[in-house]
C-alpha cells in the first residue's frame, strides 16, 4: 500500500512538471485576465502594426464565412438575385409608374438612412457614438426652430427634408393661405412631433434591432450549452455569482435590479427597461436570451419602448428646449454670465443666419457667406467622432481576432 501511494504521488509530481498543473481554476482565472488585458492594450496608438494586421486577417475570415453561408443557401441567393433584376429592369422602364417609383425609392432611402443611424448608435461596435446627439436630435430642433420661424409646417418638397424653407410668399401664396388660414391648424408641439414622427420611428427601430446580437447571443448559448466567446456574456455570468455576495457595488446592484426586472416581470419589466435611457439594456438582452423568453415578446416590447414611448419622450425635450422663445431667452442670458458676451455673439449669428436660410426660395442656393464658428465646430466634431468610430471598428475587429487565437490554443491544448 504505501508504495501505491507513492507511486500516485510520483505521477502526480510528474503530471504537474508535465504541464498539467497548469488547468487548475485559479491558474485558469490569472491566465483569463491577463489575456484580456492584452487584448485591450491592442489598439491603434498603441500597437499599430499588430493591430492593422490583426484586423485585415479577422476581415478576411468574416469573408470567408459569409461567403461559406451565402454558397450553403445558394438557391435563396439565386433567388434573391433575380428578383433584384427584375426589380432594376422595373426601375429603369419608362413609364407612368417612374413617378410612384421615384416617390417611393426617397421616402425608402430616407427611412432607411434613420434605421441605419439607429443601428449605429444602439450596437456601437465600442464606440458608444450616439447618433441621437449628432444627427436626429438636431434635425427635431431645426424642424421645431423652422416652425416657429415659419409660423407653418407646411415646409415644400422638396428640398424637405434635405433642407427645410418656408412656404413661398408671393401675391398668390398669400391669398391661398388666406383663405385656407382659419382651417390651418396652429404650430404646436404635437404638430411638430407629428412632422418628425416617421424619422423617430425609424431610428428608434434601428436602436431596437440593434439590441438583438446580444439576446440571440445569450439564446444560441443557453441551447447548446456552450459558453460563447463574448465579454459581456462572461460578465453576465460572474454577475449571476455575485447574487448573494454581500460587497456588491452599486453598478452591480443597478445590473441585479435589470435583471430581475425582466427575469420577474417579462413583457412589462422588457418594456419599462426600453421605455427610458438605460445604458444597461444590453443586459436586458442577454437575460432574455439566457432564460429563452420568446422572440417575439422581447422584440416587441423593445420596439415599443424605444420606438414609440422613448422616442416621444426625447422628441418632446427637444421641441420644449429648442422652442423659440425659450431659445431666445437662453442667449439673452448667456450675455449676462461672465465673458458671456463672447460666446452670445456666435449664437446670435448662427440664429440670424439660420432664419435667413429658412425665407429663401425653394431650389435657390444658400446665400454665400462666412461660416460661423458654431457650425465649424459642430463639424469638426462629426468629423472626429467617424474618425473615431471607424478606428474602433478597426481596434474591435483586431480584438476579435486576438480572441480567436487564443480560443484555437486553448482548445489545441484540451486536445493534447
Amino acid at each position: 500500500m504505501a508504495a501505491e501511494s507513492r507511486g500516485h504521488r510520483r505521477s502526480a509530481a510528474a503530471g504537474a512538471r508535465n504541464g498539467r498543473a497548469r488547468h487548475h481554476p485559479m491558474d485558469i482565472g490569472l491566465v483569463k485576465v491577463a489575456e484580456r488585458e492584452e487584448r485591450e492594450g491592442l489598439v491603434l496608438w498603441r500597437r499599430p502594426v499588430t493591430t492593422l494586421h490583426y484586423c485585415c486577417r479577422e476581415l478576411l475570415i468574416e469573408t470567408a464565412r459569409l461567403l461559406r453561408k451565402l454558397w450553403r443557401n445558394r438557391l435563396a441567393v439565386v433567388l434573391v438575385l433575380m428578383l433584384a433584376a427584375l426589380a432594376v429592369v422595373v426601375y429603369y422602364t419608362e413609364g407612368e409608374h417612374q413617378q410612384l417609383i421615384g416617390r417611393a425609392e426617397k421616402q425608402l432611402l430616407w427611412c432607411l438612412y434613420w434605421v441605419g443611424l439607429g443601428v449605429l448608435s444602439s450596437v456601437g461596435l465600442g464606440t458608444g457614438l450616439h447618433t441621437f446627439l449628432l444627427y436626429l436630435g438636431p434635425h427635431i430642433a431645426a424642424v421645431t426652430l423652422a416652425a416657429y420661424e415659419c409660423d407653418s409646417l407646411d415646409f415644400p418638397e422638396p428640398p424637405y427634408p434635405e433642407q427645410i424653407v418656408c412656404p413661398p410668399e408671393s401675391a398668390a401664396a398669400d391669398a391661398v393661405a388666406d383663405a385656407a388660414a382659419a382651417a390651418a391648424a396652429p404650430v404646436t408641439m404635437w404638430a411638430v412631433m407629428s412632422k418628425v414622427r416617421l424619422e423617430a420611428f425609424m431610428w428608434g427601430a434601428g436602436t431596437a434591432l440593434g439590441e438583438l446580437p446580444p439576446y440571440f447571443m445569450a439564446r444560441a448559448a443557453r441551447l447548446s450549452g456552450v459558453e460563447p466567446d463574448d465579454e459581456d456574456f462572461e460578465e453576465f455570468e460572474e454577475l449571476r455569482k455575485k447574487k448573494n455576495a454581500g460587497d456588491l457595488s452599486l453598478l452591480d446592484r443597478a445590473k441585479l435590479g435589470v435583471e430581475r426586472l425582466v427575469e420577474r416581470v417579462g413583457f412589462f419589466g422588457i418594456l419599462a427597461c426600453a421605455s427610458i435611457p438605460n445604458p444597461l439594456f444590453d443586459l436586458a438582452g442577454i437575460t432574455c436570451g439566457h432564460f429563452l423568453v420568446p422572440f417575439w415578446t422581447f422584440f416587441g416590447a423593445t420596439l415599443i419602448g424605444k420606438a414609440v414611448i422613448k422616442m416621444h419622450i426625447q422628441k418632446m425635450f427637444v421641441i420644449v428646449t429648442f422652442n423659440e422663445s425659450l431659445v431666445e431667452s437662453a442667449v439673452e442670458l448667456l450675455g449676462r454670465l461672465p465673458l458671456g458676451d463672447k460666446v452670445q455673439g456666435p449664437f446670435k449669428e448662427l440664429l440670424s443666419k439660420q432664419k435667413e436660410k429658412l425665407h429663401r426660395k425653394p431650389g435657390e442656393g444658400a446665400a454665400p457667406s462666412s461660416e460661423s464658428l458654431l457650425s465649424a465646430i459642430f463639424e469638426k466634431v462629426i468629423i472626429i467622432m467617424v474618425i473615431y468610430f471607424v478606428v474602433s471598428i478597426v481596434n474591435s475587429m483586431a480584438q476579435s481576432y486576438h480572441k480567436r487565437l487564443h480560443r484555437s490554443k486553448e482548445r489545441k491544448v484540451a486536445r493534447d
